[in-house]
């Protein structure tokens, strides 16, 4: 699932410059996540990084209309790098056992 952030969003900016694929932008209220780019950072951190430097409590929550395994967010980080080699081990807060 990709992540969403909610309407309690100060615009910052943080979570813009933090997201490893690009996938957060300024939206017309606030920022908001691109669902076909977010991965929770599955494939480069533990955590997902926008929710982590955050400055608001569960401002970045899961996307209820947008929910996928930890292997179909392997399979999207893969569509969008497809010249990258990603190991098999790759960094996953669902090997973390976080709950989002």
């Amino acid at each position: 699932m990709s992540l969403l952030i909610s309407d309690e969003c100060i615009d910052c900016g943080a979570c813009e410059r933090a997201c490893p694929n690009d996938a957060i932008s300024s939206g017309s209220a606030h920022f908001e996540i691109n669902p076909n780019r977010c991965t929770e950072c599955v494939g480069y951190h533990s955590t997902p990084q926008c929710a982590a430097v955050c400055p608001i409590t569960d401002c970045v929550v899961a996307d209820p209309a947008n929910q996928e395994s930890e292997g179909e967010l392997v399979e999207k980080l893969k569509r969008l790098y497809p010249q990258k080699t990603f190991s098999e081990d790759l960094p996953s807060h669902f090997s973390a056992k976080l709950e989002l």
